[in-house]
């Protein structure tokens, strides 16, 4: 599932604010992980597939990662930019679908090759082009027959963001004017008419997190704290336990979560923490910080 937020920095009155919940099933560990730069050879293998190397050194990255995976369900890099993908279901079935790249594969892929967020926009949706979305974004011990999805992504930095809808290789990309937020539903509304799926009842289990999410935006400024208690909430439910800070027993929690500060002139500063918000604090780092301090711990 997934709740991703942005606000530019017209809507905080000083630096980028990026923050997402990441839902999964329940029993899945997720692990807060330092990617430190490095020089790709011949290829990288990413969860299913092996895609062409990068040319340069790929950039530092802290991320959000499911331990059983390559790719991350959220992340920061080095030069500021800040993705965090969510499901999308459309009118095109993913379940069959020739195996390609996760989203998360995609979220980590755009971190350790953009240095902005144009350019984060360019190694996604290239990349979907090249080699397709496709194969179970989920943990074949927890989900042995397999669960493909398609991905739509929020991408940041210091000054500007983007949403990108996919459905399978086609995709969609809108700036954002200052501030925007995603949730399990293409959202940008040419793509939203023609893709979504007619059955998808988000009405009870995405637009009531959705639109709690564009409320906390609407109130000016956007700060951190406000972030952090809509991370935590549980007043979003269309149905019980499908809100921001997500506990549908059996199917989907909230296990991992990051807000991150994006200035123009100073490394980006973090809040994460793996688990339920609302059980855990936040831990505050600097991006120079993460990469000395034990992540594990968080």
């Amino acid at each position: 599932m997934c709740d991703v937020l942005v606000a530019l920095p017209p809507a905080t009155g000083a630096a980028t604010l990026f923050a997402k919940n990441s839902d999964r099933p329940p029993a899945e560990r997720q692990l807060v992980h330092w990617s430190r730069p490095r020089r790709d050879l011949g290829v990288v293998a990413t969860t299913h597939i092996e895609v062409a190397a990068h040319t340069d050194d790929t950039l530092a990255c802290v991320l959000s990662r499911p331990a059983w995976g390559w790719g991350a369900e959220h992340g920061v890099n080095e030069a500021g930019v800040a993705i965090g993908n969510t499901t999308v279901y459309t009118t095109l079935d993913p379940r069959g679908t020739a195996t390609g790249l996760t989203g998360m594969d995609l979220v980590r892929l755009a971190l350790e090759r953009a240095t902005g967020a144009a350019a984060a926009v360019e190694v996604i949706t290239s990349l979907i082009e090249r080699y397709g979305q496709g194969g179970s974004g989920h943990d074949p011990a927890l989900v042995p027959a397999g669960r493909p999805y398609w991905n739509a992504f929020l991408i940041a930095d210091c000054e500007a963001a983007f949403v990108i809808d996919t459905n399978g290789r086609e995709w969609a990309v809108e700036a954002v004017a200052d501030v925007r937020a995603i949730s399990n539903r293409t959202t940008i509304p040419a793509f939203d008419a023609v893709h979504r799926h007619p059955r998808q009842p988000v009405e009870r289990l995405v637009d009531p997190r959705w639109h709690a999410s564009q409320r906390v935006l609407g109130q000016r400024p956007v700060t951190v704290d406000a972030l952090q208690a809509h991370l935590r909430s549980h007043d979003s439910c269309g149905e019980a336990g499908w809100s921001v800070c997500m506990h549908v027993d059996g199917v989907e929690a909230t296990t991992a979560s990051m807000i991150a500060s994006l200035p123009p002139d100073a490394p980006p500063q973090l809040w994460v923490l793996t688990g339920s918000p609302c059980e855990h604090e936040y831990t505050s780092l600097s991006f120079a910080e993460a990469a000395t301090v034990d992540l594990t711990a968080v």
